[in-house]
């Protein structure tokens, strides 16, 4: 297990999630439900999601490199611009609320497990795990990596999440995450082409 990879797809997959809207859907649930509750449901759906992408992306690592890198390069491109495309989005409608139900217990756990499972499918950290796991093939480096940095984001929506908006504007983190995926796509290149 490479350290580097976990370190590179820690870093990767945090900046994008940050702004995503599974942090603002565990935010709100956060604000409705008892936060620990929120963190486990999040968590294991977090955990699933992540465990399907790193075999999706292992599974694609079986193609022609020069075909997985060109992929990977394309998914690098297509999450900046998904990123930049919000970030315009969440700067037109700052200030929008989001309704919950009131529930408790393993409800709250249930509830938010399903929220964020539903939420994660083709989601842009999603697709960058598959892309990192296809890039490295370092499966269990990065499905370490991913779901620690889901897990620290989803940790900060749940208690820091309305502090942390006062102070980092959501679009301005939907652009830093688009940096880093232009990066990743510069140097995917990069290596594609030498």
């Amino acid at each position: 297990m490479d350290p580097v990879v976990i370190g590179l797809t820690f870093l990767a997959i945090f900046v994008v999630e940050l702004p995503d809207k599974t942090f603002l859907a565990t935010l709100v649930l956060a604000t409705k439900y008892r936060p620990v509750l929120v963190w486990i449901g999040v968590g294991l759906a977090f955990a699933v999601q992540t465990t399907v992408a790193v075999l999706l992306g292992h599974a694609v690592s079986f193609l022609p490199e020069d075909v997985v890198r060109a992929a990977a390069g394309l998914m690098f491109l297509a999450g900046a611009f998904i990123l930049i495309r919000e970030g315009r989005s969440h700067q037109a409608n700052e200030g929008s609320e989001i309704e919950t139900r009131d529930v408790h217990g393993l409800q709250a756990v249930v509830a938010s497990f399903l929220v964020l499972f539903a939420a994660e499918w083709g989601d842009l950290s999603q697709l960058l795990t598959i892309s990192l796991v296809a890039k490295y093939e370092e499966p269990v480096a990065v499905f370490v990596g991913a779901l620690g940095a889901l897990l620290v984001v989803s940790g900060l929506a749940v208690v820091a999440g309305r502090q942390l908006q006062r102070f980092v504007k959501l679009h301005v983190l939907h652009y830093v995450g688009a940096g880093v995926c232009l990066l990743l796509a510069a140097l995917t290149a990069y290596e594609l082409l030498t």
